[in-house]
């Protein structure tokens, strides 16, 4: 998967928790978080220089905010792991961490219990 097919399909499926997400539509997704975060605050910049005020960040924020869960289970899935260890992230620096290596991680070969290997057999 691809740059754009990666975003495409994480606006497509942003309230789709049921299904796989592979390593590359992850952290491509992530990529894309990143780049918009960092937009969205030069453009809040630009605009508002001389006050706290970050509307442009916030909005940005609230509409990533769906897809980047739903993804981000997605992924969990992927590894056979149920969507309700996401809630590892409200664990201080240690459940992040934890997030991270399980992110970097091979999804499971074949099909599990959340559904058909994204990638075939053939693609790992």
């Amino acid at each position: 998967m691809n740059f754009a097919d990666a975003v495409k399909s994480g606006f497509q499926n942003y309230v789709t928790f049921s299904s796989r997400a592979v390593r590359s539509q992850y952290w491509y997704w992530a990529l894309f978080c990143i780049l918009v975060g960092i937009g969205s605050v030069v453009i809040d910049a630009a605009l508002f220089s001389q006050s706290y005020m970050r509307p442009v960040n916030a909005i940005a924020e609230l509409v990533l905010f769906l897809p980047t869960l739903a993804v981000s289970i997605r992924r969990l899935h992927d590894l056979d792991r149920s969507g309700w260890w996401f809630l590892l992230i409200f664990i201080p620096l240690i459940g992040g961490i934890w997030l991270l290596v399980w992110f970097c991680m091979r999804g499971t070969v074949g099909p599990n219990r959340f559904g058909p290997d994204p990638l075939g057999a053939a693609g790992r």
